[in-house]
């Protein structure tokens, strides 16, 4: 046991990276070999061939959470857990989660997958909002369409033209 383990708190969660799309492959060999882990889903809508569906995503592709408790576990199983390619370290240390972390995640959980608050949800067309930072900072804009990916398009009063541009949920504010 490093000097660090000493210092994680027995229940704390631990993260590793696994393999490109092989969250869920770790984390039923994870579970398989008794550890509790954890990967958060959303839900996502895909198209395939004209068709339309939703499907659940790891909310952190590429890694998967890890209830570990350093007094009573041995870290190194993990890394030859198939799908998981490393834990989330610092040199010799391992890198632990924030507490409530997780718990906070899984309270958020509706059947089986984390709500994402969407752009259309907050924003509808015709609302006037206020571009933030950047180059447009201060900017009034109108807003077109909302997508599900979090981005709006807007017309702005640019050089006395309309222009349409295209901006993330994020660099906008309700006016």
């Amino acid at each position: 046991m490093t000097e660090h383990q000493k210092d994680i708190q027995p229940g704390m969660w631990i993260a590793a990276t696994t393999h490109h799309f092989k969250e869920s492959l770790a984390t039923e060999n994870l579970r398989a070999q008794g550890f509790q882990a954890y990967c958060p889903m959303i839900r996502k809508r895909v198209r395939h061939a004209r068709r339309q569906s939703e499907v659940l995503r790891p909310l952190f592709p590429g890694y998967v959470f890890i209830r570990f408790d350093p007094l009573s576990t041995q870290w190194r199983p993990i890394l030859s857990t198939i799908g998981v390619r490393t834990l989330i370290r610092f040199g010799d240390q391992i890198g632990v989660l924030p507490t409530n972390f997780v718990e906070n995640l899984r309270i958020r959980e509706d059947h089986g997958a984390i709500p994402l608050p969407r752009a259309r949800d907050h924003y509808a067309a015709g609302e006037r909002v206020r571009m933030r930072e950047g180059p447009f900072d201060g900017v009034i804009a109108t807003v077109l369409v909302a997508d599900d990916k979090d981005r709006l398009l807007v017309l702005m009063d640019l050089l006395k033209r309309g222009v349409r541009v295209k901006v993330s949920i994020d660099d906008v504010v309700p006016v």
